[in-house]
């Protein structure tokens, strides 16, 4: 059985999630754990519960999804994945890091370029990878097709979408990646997304404002 649990890290409140299997396997999605309180509140955790980080799975690159990236790459010596469509956002990391106020801000490296064609499996992971993007170039969501679940970063989120005012952003590519790739997963599927609480793709076809199915 996997588990999952929910940290919120950052002045932005973002999401951080941390799943493992029953045999310890550990992915972290998005670490957006930038203080040293923040860092030390999720490794505890995963001290706590034995868990032996494996890999970390971003879903996009911008500022407030990888502050804590390099600290897992140190800390579990474990490695980075992303699309490299999203190459150009994490390049300009540390520019965002300065604008938005992370003075401490550690720059990260790519282990694995990862894309839609793959999937991620290790211990009772069996992770397909979606391409959605429009929130950012290279964005994609890590369904769980198993467990229902689809970590989905800034793309759905409960009774609204990801920013499209962005840099690199497209609106139009937003609202067709949520058509073809979110909505056609099933109903009860639960998308836990970037920022906010978690939703279900049948709640947001019925009463999301921004796209109905």
């Amino acid at each position: 059985m996997i588990q999952l649990e929910v940290f919120q890290f950052n002045p932005f409140q973002e999401n951080t999630y941390l799943l493992w299997d029953d045999a310890g396997n550990g992915i972290v999605f998005d670490p957006g754990c930038y203080s040293y309180e923040e860092r030390k509140e999720i490794k505890d955790f995963i001290t706590e519960k034995g868990i032996q980080m494996k890999y970390i799975l971003n879903t996009h690159a911008h500022i407030d999804h990888v502050l804590g990236v390099s600290f897992f790459q140190t800390e579990y010596k474990i490695p980075f994945c992303l699309h490299l469509k999203d190459k150009p956002l994490l390049d300009d990391a540390g520019n965002r890091a300065e604008v938005y106020g992370f003075p401490h801000y550690q720059a990260a490296n790519v282990d694995q370029w990862i894309s839609a064609t793959e999937r991620i499996q290790i211990g009772e992971f069996d992770i397909q990878i979606l391409f959605v993007p429009g929130h950012a170039p290279g964005h994609v969501a890590f369904y769980l097709e198993k467990e229902g679940w689809v970590i989905g970063g800034d793309v759905l989120f409960k009774r609204s979408v990801g920013r499209t005012d962005f840099p690199l952003c497209n609106h139009a590519d937003l609202m067709q990646s949520i058509q073809t790739q979110l909505y056609t997963l099933p109903g009860e599927t639960i998308v836990y997304p970037g920022h906010g609480p978690k939703t279900s793709i049948a709640e947001e076809k019925q009463h999301n404002p921004f796209v109905k199915a």
